[in-house]
C-alpha cells in the first residue's frame, strides 16, 4: 500500500485561461467535515511578480490498486469578480498562506486522497525542538513520480526555535534544500500518538528560500534556510462558513 503521507499532498498547476504559467505544491486539510487545499498565498496572486492566475488545476488519484490513473479537478479563483480563496495577516503583516475549499462533488466519485485535519497540529512545544527532523512532501521544480503521480520527500531540520516568530513574523526557519514548486508544500514531524493511519504532526507549510540581501553571490553559499508559516493559521483560514 501506498504510505498515506504522499496522499496528502497535490501537485498544483496555475493558469491564466489556458495559458500554464508556474507549478506549486499544496495539500488537502478537512475541518468538520469540510475540504480544503492549502498552498501559498503567493501561488494564487503575487503583485510583485505580475502573478495573476485565474485559476488552478488540482491533480489527484483515482484508483488506489493502480497509481497510474488519475484526474484533474480545474478550480476557478475568482467568483463574480471575488477572489474564492482565503488568506490572513497578524501584526508581522500578510501570512503566505492561502486555502480554497474543495467541492466535493467536484471531485470524481473513485478520487483518493488523504488529509491532514486539527487533531494533526501541534498543540505543545514539548517535543519540538531545534534540530528536531522533519520533512518537506512537495514538488520541487515541479519534479515527482510521473507514473504514479506522486510528490518527493526532502528531508529538514528546525533551524529556528520552535514557537518563537522569526524576527516578528508568523514563521520558523528550516534547514533543508528546496526548489521552487515547493511553495505550499506541508512540513511535517514524525508522531508516535494519534492518529496511526496519519502518524505526522503538520508543523508548517513551506513558503519560501531565505536568503540574504548582503550575501556576496560569488563568494557566499546560499544559506539553504526556508521559511515555514506555522500551521495553527489553517484554525482561523478555515473556520465560519464558506
Amino acid at each position: 500500500m501506498i504510505e498515506p503521507l504522499l496522499l496528502t499532498t497535490a501537485r498544483v498547476s496555475t493558469f491564466d485561461g489556458e495559458r500554464p504559467l508556474t507549478a506549486a505544491s499544496g495539500f488537502f486539510f478537512e475541518r468538520e467535515g469540510r475540504l480544503f487545499l492549502v498552498t501559498g498565498r503567493h501561488v494564487l496572486i503575487d503583485t510583485p511578480s505580475k502573478h495573476f492566475p485565474n485559476r488552478i488545476e488540482i491533480e489527484f488519484h483515482t484508483d488506489a490498486q493502480n497509481l497510474t490513473l488519475s484526474s484533474v479537478l480545474s478550480v476557478m479563483l475568482y467568483q463574480d469578480g471575488r477572489s474564492v480563496w482565503r488568506q490572513g495577516s497578524d501584526a508581522g503583516g500578510e501570512i503566505d498562506v492561502a486555502v480554497i475549499e474543495i467541492d466535493r462533488a467536484a471531485l470524481a466519485p473513485s478520487a483518493v486522497l488523504e488529509w491532514f485535519t486539527p487533531a494533526h497540529l501541534q498543540d505543545t512545544l514539548d517535543e519540538v525542538e531545534v534540530g528536531t527532523s522533519l520533512l518537506v512532501v512537495g514538488f520541487p521544480l515541479g519534479f515527482h513520480d510521473t507514473l504514479h503521480h506522486l510528490p518527493v520527500v526532502r528531508h529538514a531540520v528546525i533551524a529556528s526555535s520552535f514557537g518563537v516568530r522569526f524576527q516578528g513574523q508568523g514563521y520558523f526557519l528550516t534547514d533543508a534544500r528546496t526548489h521552487r514548486g515547493t511553495s505550499g508544500a506541508p512540513v511535517v514531524m514524525r508522531s508516535s500518538a494519534g492518529d496511526l493511519r496519519l502518524p505526522w504532526k503538520l508543523l508548517g507549510v513551506h513558503a519560501a528560500r531565505m536568503d540574504m540581501s548582503t550575501r556576496d553571490r560569488q563568494l557566499d553559499e546560499s544559506l539553504g534556510l526556508n521559511c515555514a508559516w506555522y500551521a495553527d493559521i489553517l484554525l482561523t483560514l478555515t473556520a465560519g462558513d464558506p
